[in-house]
């Protein structure tokens, strides 16, 4: 059989920046080099992320779309990605996402590449997507679904959604948590923050339940440092406005940074996780590498990754509750089983593994 052809669409690129798919792609390249895999690999990158367009990164080769990888554009962007990936020759091809799933009949129609879709979360359900955005990405998860070779789930509950809607069945594969660990914390990060407090880090958006969390810290003396985009969109500015005097709430800005990301992570007492929609949520896994408590919300989603071992809240008086109750017997015990399951699942190698056995084992090797 002939050598794998792996090429790997639907990100932003490489190197990775913010996003679960780039850091992805990111350690899938990582693994790529380390272990010297026998496959040929090359990104899909956009042209506007990347001005300078180095043509390699550690083992991969690098390819350039001239569109922008997220919104409006995104389809077009993956679609000519796949199209490109077609004409080279490629034989095993992993999109990430579902944007650019509808021109997935037509690839099927003209080449013999393997598809692999990761589907990511059930991305048309988000608040945030309305009318005609809402129905294309409906009908792209139906697309990628339908004309993929394989179907790639994050979580267990994606697999039930994808087997009770579509008769389909998915391989789990889930996102690594434990770079959030290789950088070494920067203490300049920190220096304004409280000595210990519990964390919320994720994009200020209405079904990440952001409303809730701060209005459950609100009534409570245990401070809250909650790390968001809040100039994004009116919702977070508003909510910024709302609590930015509040003597225990501190809001601050996306910190990309990796040292200073792991200083604030660092000085977590407790970490509080909102998001309500998607599958296996990346600043989750990342969050349970660092052993301390998790309070979720109570989705199938959230329930899967911690294995039910978390403590869980639908409303802001359970989550106000959740933090009254935690005794530090309680929170120890959360935050041993929290290392526990992402040493055991969430790790890069282990992630890495099981791509590329599935990519590989599509042509023989």
């Amino acid at each position: 059989m002939s050598q794998p052809r792996i090429a790997i669409l639907g990100t932003v690129g490489v190197p990775g920046g913010y996003g679960g798919f780039e850091t992805l792609a990111q350690n899938l390249v990582e693994y790529h080099d380390a272990t010297a895999h026998r496959s040929d690999l090359a990104i899909y990158c956009s042209a506007k992320a990347f001005p300078n367009k180095p043509e390699t990164y550690r083992t991969a080769r690098l390819r350039y779309i001239g569109l922008d990888a997220n919104g409006p554009q995104s389809i077009c962007y993956d679609a000519l990605s796949l199209f490109d990936a077609v004409r080279r020759g490629d034989n095993q091809l992993l999109l990430l996402g579902v944007s650019g799933a509808l021109a997935l009949p037509l690839v099927r129609l003209f080449s013999r590449a393997r598809i692999v879709t990761n589907i990511d979360g059930i991305e048309w359900k988000r608040e945030k997507w309305k009318g005609l955005a809402k129905a294309i990405l409906r009908a792209s998860e139906w697309a990628a679904v339908r004309f993929s070779h394989v179907v790639i789930a994050d979580n267990q509950a994606i697999v039930d959604y994808v087997s009770e809607t579509y008769r389909a069945r998915c391989e789990v594969i889930p996102y690594g948590g434990d770079h959030a660990l290789d950088s070494e914390p920067d203490p300049v990060a920190v220096v304004n923050l409280p000595r210990r407090y519990a964390l919320a880090l994720c994009r200020i958006e209405p079904e990440n339940n952001v409303a809730l969390i701060l209005e459950a810290f609100s009534g409570l003396d245990t401070p809250l440092v909650f790390v968001g985009n809040w100039d994004r969109s009116s919702y977070g500015r508003d909510l910024k406005a709302r609590y930015k005097d509040h003597p225990t709430i501190t809001t601050l800005d996306p910190v990309y940074e990796p040292r200073g990301l792991r200083a604030i992570r660092d000085g977590a007492l407790i970490y509080v996780h909102g998001h309500s929609a998607g599958g296996t949520n990346p600043s989750l896994v990342e969050m349970m590498h660092f052993g301390i408590p998790v309070l979720a919300h109570g989705c199938s989603f959230n329930r899967h990754t911690t294995e039910g071992k978390a403590r869980y809240f639908m409303n802001s008086a359970e989550l106000a509750d959740a933090v009254c109750t935690l005794s530090p017997q309680i929170a120890a015990q959360i935050g041993t089983d929290m290392g526990e399951i992402a040493r055991r699942r969430y790790t890069w190698d282990r992630i890495g593994r099981a791509y590329f056995e599935l990519l590989a084992g599509g042509c023989g090797n």
